[in-house]
């Protein structure tokens, strides 16, 4: 009789270290045991020896929704199950309304638990229309943190939020214990910068960086998190690209602030001299990607493990919207489900950082963050059996296989050392290295816990 419905053997990455030869046993999708050495009887066993075995990522940062028919939350996630993604973040800001009041995230829920092929959580924001009481119903509703720019993206879909009104907003959502995310982004600064560029015809593949300077982040970084030291929310700065916004976080938690701070992959990855001069306004997000002096520095803040999370920030835009000879007339962001986690783990391996820096950066942290550490984030007894087995595999990444809603990335040509050869979600394998397996539908929506009065530790 066996013990287990399924067994998987290999080299266990947690967020301590590495048990060499491990074996995790999974009943009933949850991680029922584990142990070394000879693996127990199952129904079903996979021998990943000599392979890497680590926690679904959890990505903290995705718009499935940004442009009405493009991709939405179930084709995304396909893209997830093939990145090794076994959680979702969607961000709040679909086309053409954000997720601002109950019914919105209800009809958003409705679309998770009839589409996905992953588990996802949800942001909600506010915004004129509903107005700041839509706090309440969104908590009740379930959604895992709230989202907020202080740089107007798209005009009703992604307004600008006046520091006053975030200053009212992240005073009513303190109690609850949730996250208030906030684009960092000096909108009169950046118009300004832009204006003078184009007036001067100077919009060529080199433009946008030098519009968007490190100040008109690094401002908007330090506003986040005064507005968390006034008001006791927890102020998250959601896409950090300079060193010094680093320096900004550790000064407000040094003085006892419940600061948290965040990259994305072509932070670490992409820079300014070899990538945006290759593949120009493909690589164009903001913050935009800077130069390879200021991408060494981001790793030394890896590597003392002072980021609270890495994620994708995945837009799936079609090529259309990317090829403007005017840089500033193309639309920021890009693919990432896929990338996020050979890229990352690739990215540690050259710069010496352990593999366990790979599971706190994309997996316990994340979920930690975001409320969801009860079920997801790591291979203990008694979560969720979300495992993803990483092939050890020197591959130029290709985007014309992706089963993301478009075949091109930013990422193209780039060498990764792993390879996504299988993604379990709840104990069911959703991804076998080139297929999905499971059903629309089989994903399900997650609700943060309960807050325990104190902000999450990311520490052990």
């Amino acid at each position: 009789m066996s013990d287990f419905d399924l067994v998987v053997q290999g080299n266990i990455v947690d967020a301590r270290g590495v048990v060499q030869d491990g074996w995790l046993g999974v009943r009933d999708g949850k991680v029922a045991a584990r142990g070394e050495g000879a693996a127990p009887a199952a129904r079903e066993k996979v021998d990943a020896r000599g392979q890497w075995i680590v926690p679904g990522v959890v990505d903290g940062q995705v718009h499935s929704g940004s442009q009405a028919g493009q991709e939405g939350l179930g084709w995304a996630s396909r893209a997830a199950a093939a990145g090794g993604v076994t959680v979702m973040v969607d961000m709040p800001y679909d086309d053409p309304q954000p997720v601002a009041s109950r019914p919105q995230l209800d009809a958003k829920i409705a679309e998770v638990e009839r589409d996905c092929h992953v588990d996802v959580a949800l942001f909600g924001t506010l915004n004129a229309e509903h107005g700041l009481q839509a706090a309440a119903g969104l908590i009740e509703g379930g959604v895992c943190a709230f989202k907020f720019s202080t740089f107007e993206a798209t005009p009703g879909r992604f307004p600008r939020v006046d520091e006053d009104d975030l200053f009212e907003a992240f005073k009513r959502i303190a109690p609850s214990g949730l996250v208030c995310g906030v684009h960092n982004q000096m909108q009169d600064l950046t118009r300004k910068n832009i204006r003078r560029l184009q007036e001067a015809g100077d919009t060529g593949w080199d433009a946008f960086m030098r519009a968007h300077t490190p100040l008109i982040e690094n401002l908007a970084t330090g506003i986040i998190y005064e507005l968390g030291a006034e008001t006791g929310a927890r102020a998250h700065a959601v896409h950090v690209s300079t060193s010094r916004g680093f320096e900004l976080c550790d000064m407000y938690r040094r003085n006892g602030t419940a600061a948290t701070i965040e990259t994305c992959i072509q932070y670490l990855m992409l820079n300014h001299e070899e990538h945006t001069r290759r593949f120009g306004a493909k690589t164009k997000h903001y913050p935009p990607i800077r130069p390879k002096a200021e991408v060494d520095l981001l790793w030394t803040h890896i590597a003392r493990d002072a980021c609270t999370f890495v994620s994708s920030d995945h837009v799936s835009w079609g090529l259309e919207r990317k090829g403007n000879p005017d840089v500033f007339k193309n639309s920021s962001g890009g693919p990432g489900l896929e990338t996020l986690l050979p890229a990352f783990w690739t990215g540690c391996e050259r710069h010496g950082i352990a593999p366990s820096m790979v599971v706190r950066q994309l997996s316990r942290n994340p979920a930690r963050h975001f409320l969801l550490d009860d079920r997801k984030g790591t291979l203990d007894v008694g979560m969720d059996a979300d495992i993803v087995i990483l092939k050890p595999e020197r591959y130029a990444f290709d985007p014309s296989t992706s089963l993301s809603a478009v075949h091109w990335s930013s990422f193209e040509g780039m060498e990764f050392t792993v390879r996504v050869a299988g993604t379990w979600c709840r104990g069911q394998q959703v991804f076998d290295g080139s297929r999905v397996l499971n059903k629309a539908g089989d994903g399900h929506f997650l609700r943060p816990h309960a807050s325990r009065g104190v902000p999450p530790s990311y520490d052990d």
